[in-house]
This record gives structure tokens, sequence and C-alpha cells, in this order.
């Protein structure tokens, strides 16, 4: 194989693929990327054996072949050679190394047959449909940040992708939890997705998904089946197993007799829930909320180091009410959040709390409270 390269095309494509392949591996054929060139193009692939991204970079081909070499420590070459430079990628005759030439600099890699590359077979796929790349970014975007991390309940460990009819229309909603919060958003379901099976996308496929929405305008195929998911953005298709186990039953642990509603200026709010949290432990997080007529007062308290009180403005009239929240959860919620206030809908202190954004219908949370 014999094939040149711009540096920025080859530059891109690596940054896109490398990132799957694990530092640490058992399987040295699971460090390598794979090169395959025929025609004008240079099809890359990298893969953990759950994940794969393949994507294809225009080049020079003047001998055509296939052959893998170490993801990153081609990326990191790459990386460093300078801006506008071309690079030449040689195989030798007996396939054991690549050759990187660019002006002066000759660096040579120890190869892996391709034969050994495994191959993450798709199967084939119950559903088919066109997602906004804008639309599917907002979706993880707004839930990615209550992804449990406990590997005991590996079901908790990604976010669940399903239809459901929600006000008389189809919806296309991602929900997860983490048993403390729960973070839910939709958009209304793209044509293709109806009757799709309910699909749970596992952590890491969820934030290489995001790092691959460069265009919000772009469309994104997305494809199903039972057990994988593959989305092709351009030139870039991305194949991932699903998490295989069932969600829970999120819609129970949404409350439905939070009469109580509180309106809060949501930058005020993060500002000062940001503030008194800094006199808080890093084992206790809890900010105590009392709320009365048209005021709030947050309250954090640290036997080890001292105490914090803020009082901002609200529009709250119902009876008094006391109720704890971890801190950092607080934020991670304000942080998703675009309009101008958050909404409270509240019980008492002992039942979970929802919290929506003024700007937006197609966002619920669902925060539990804490004992302060």
């Amino acid at each position: 194989m014999r094939i040149t390269l711009e540096r920025s095309n080859l530059l891109k494509t690596l940054g896109h693929v490398h990132r799957v392949v694990e530092r640490r591996n058992t399987i040295p054929i699971l460090s390598n990327i794979l090169l395959r060139a025929e025609g004008a193009n240079v099809q890359f692939k990298a893969t953990d054996l759950d994940l794969e991204i393949t994507e294809a970079a225009p080049s020079m081909v003047e001998k055509a072949g296939a052959t893998t070499v170490p993801a990153h420590l081609l990326y990191e070459i790459v990386r460093k050679l300078s801006d506008g430079s071309e690079v030449s990628l040689a195989v030798n005759p007996e396939g054991t190394a690549m050759a990187v030439t660019s002006g002066r600099s000759k660096f040579s890699l120890q190869c892996l047959p391709e034969g050994d590359f495994p191959d993450l077979t798709a199967g084939t796929f119950s559903h088919t449909f066109k997602i906004k790349a804008a639309d599917l970014k907002m979706l993880i975007e707004r839930t990615q940040f209550a992804i449990s991390t406990e590997e005991t309940r590996y079901y908790l460990n990604g976010i669940y992708f399903h239809t459901v009819e929600a006000d008389g229309q189809l919806k296309l909603r991602a929900v997860a939890t983490d048993g403390h919060r729960l973070a839910r958003s939709e958009i209304e379901a793209p044509s293709g997705s109806e009757g799709m099976p309910g699909i749970i996308i596992p952590r890491k496929t969820v934030g290489e998904i995001q790092k691959l929405v460069e265009d919000p305008e772009a469309m994104v195929l997305f494809e199903v089946s039972d057990a994988k998911i593959r989305l092709s953005f351009g030139e870039i298709v991305l194949t991932s197993k699903l998490i295989d186990g069932t969600f829970p039953d999120y819609q129970r642990v949404i409350p439905a007799n939070n009469e109580k509603e509180m309106r809060v200026d949501c930058s005020t709010f993060a500002s000062a829930v940001d503030r008194v949290s800094t006199i808080s432990s890093e084992r206790g997080r809890a900010v105590k909320i009392a709320l009365s007529d048209g005021q709030m007062v947050l309250t954090v308290n640290n036997p080890d180091s001292g105490s914090a009180t803020e009082e901002i403005a609200v529009s709250y009239e119902g009876d008094l009410l006391e109720i704890g929240f971890n801190a950092r959860y607080l934020l991670d919620i304000t942080n998703q959040l675009t309009g101008e206030d958050a909404v409270f809908k509240l019980a008492d202190p002992g039942s979970p709390t929802i919290i929506l954004d003024s700007s937006s219908a197609d966002a619920l949370y669902v925060l539990m409270p804490m004992r302060v």
C-alpha cells in the first residue's frame, strides 16, 4: 500500500476515529487502526469491540492495499507535523512496517495484518430514519449528565431512546437517570421512527456522538435494531452495540401531584447555589431551601468549616416549605435550562421535585430531596 494525503484531511479523520481506541489493550490488534486504500479514498476504521467508527478521507492512491497501525501513535505523529504538508504512507513488501513521511520527517510504525482486525458486523436494522444533528445533540446534552456511573445497575449506564405518544403526538424521547435525578427530553418523532424498539445507548457511544456532530444543520441517518445502532454523519459511520437490559419504568418516579409552584430567575438561582455550596463538604453537598411568600433562603451548614446563607426573590405563594437538595445536582440541571426562569413544582420535603424550563416544554427534570 502506498498513498499520499493532505495533513489536514488525515488529522481530521484520525481525530474522529482514534478516540474509540482504548489506550490500554490486552489484545494488540485493538490498539490499531485499520487503513484500507482503494480508488481515490482511504477508509479508516477503529473499534473497541462495542463501538466502531469508520471514515473515508480523499487521498492519492498509488498502490491499493490494507493494513493496521497503532492508532494513538499515528495520530500523535500527524498532529505534530507542520501545517499544510503532505503525508505519505507506504507499507513495506512484507507488510510488517509502514513508513510515514512528510518533508524531512520520517517514521516507521509496526503493522499487524488487516485479516486480524475485528469487524463489528451490524446485521439488519429494523428502523431507519433521519434526524437533524442539532436535535440529536440537544436530546443528548439535556440528559447526559444524569447517566448513572454505577456499574452494578448497568442498564442505567446510558440514555434510553424510545418513541412515545404524548399530547396526541408521537415523540422521540431521551431519558437518563441515576436514581437520584432524572432527565427527560423529547422532540417530534422523525418519520420512520414509529414503533422502533426502546434502546439504551451506552455512555461512551453518547460521548462520541456528541463529538461527531459538527454541523448542526446536517441530517444524521439513524438506524436501529434490538442489539445495535448505526449513525451516519456524511462520510463518518458510527456503529455501536446497545446496552442489553431493560430500562426501568421511569414514568412511575415522575410525581403527578406536585401542586406548589415556585419560579426563580435561573442565573440568579444558580449563582446563589454555587456561592453557598462553597462551604459544603465533599461528602455532604446538601443545600437547604426555605420557601416563603416571594422569598427563598438558601442555607448550607458544614460542622467542620462553618455555614452560609443567601436570600433571593422568587415567585411563590404557598405555605412555608423547607427542602434539601444536592447542590451539584441542582447546578447540573440549571446548566441545561435555556429560559430565563426555572420552574419548580414541589409537594413536601420528602417527595421528588419536578424542575421545568420556562422556555421549553420539551424538557423535564426530577430531583430527589436530601435530608438536611
